[in-house]
């Protein structure tokens, strides 16, 4: 399987947004068509919240069967169920709300006021992606796994210099003392994320532009997270114009 990495620019974040969500209810359409249900592992954050927006918006939204899709997240704040700060709590009102999708095909990590201790959470949500997942295999197969991206680099809550990063042998890790509020929370591990399909990272903004150059450029991914992001088949990085002002010209795409 060969892996197609490329860097298409926006003129803006609003624009960003609603170019991935076009793009993503057409893949999910398309996906739909091959397989009978599909695994999509959502991201929180400004951009990220601001594409289920736009999925809501359009009216091409009740294309998709949003019954065959499940949902997942990348990492979440362990914070208590309905906090406004979780990912999982965003992503409902700016979209799952309003979709038909069965409750159990949405697998939010667990909160912290339903399971107290962090570390069995983490095993929790790893035993939630083993079920979800075919024979012999830890966790399921993800279509579309959507990340954002810290201007330290950071994915997920996988943050730079820290041994985290490099955690191979789970699915599913505690992070304590983040660097950035709150200071608890879960993730998934590089090589879970890396197994997706397909990989699609969103940024906007001038902060966010040395650390998409430091990616593309090789840099350690230790020191810069992303830079250690690949999808199987195709990893996309989603940027507006301020953030692609790092980016070798070489390196955009004209086309998806």
């Amino acid at each position: 399987m060969i892996n197609e990495q490329r860097v298409l620019v926006h003129p803006d974040a609003a624009a960003l947004a609603s170019s991935v969500a076009a793009r993503f209810m057409t893949k999910l359409i398309d996906l739909l068509d091959e397989f009978d249900s599909a695994h999509v592992v959502l991201t929180g954050g400004t951009v990220g919240t601001a594409i289920l927006r736009a999925v809501n918006d359009s009216p091409a939204r009740d294309t998709v069967d949003w019954t065959r899709i499940h949902f997942w997240w990348g990492d979440e704040r362990f914070l208590p169920a309905g906090d406004p700060e979780r990912n999982d709590q965003q992503a409902r009102e700016a979209l799952l709300d309003s979709l038909p999708t069965p409750e159990e095909q949405i697998h939010p990590f667990p909160a912290s006021d339903e399971i107290t201790d962090i570390e069995e959470a983490a095993d929790s949500y790893a035993r939630d992606l083993q079920a979800a997942a075919p024979d012999g295999e830890t966790h399921p197969r993800f279509d579309i796994t959507f990340l954002g991206v810290g201007p330290d680099g950071h994915i997920a809550s996988l943050f730079p210099d820290r041994d985290i990063a490099n955690a191979t042998d789970k699915t599913v890790i505690p992070v304590l003392n983040a660097p950035k509020p709150p200071p608890e929370r879960l993730s998934l591990t590089f090589p879970v994320i890396n197994s997706s399909i397909r990989i699609w990272m969103s940024l906007a903004g001038a902060d966010k532009a040395p650390a998409l150059g430091l990616a593309l450029a090789g840099a350690a991914t230790n020191e810069v997270p992303v830079a250690g992001i690949q999808g199987r088949r195709r990893t996309v990085f989603f940027v507006d114009q301020a953030a692609a002002a790092q980016v070798p010209e070489n390196l955009i795409a004209s086309t998806y």
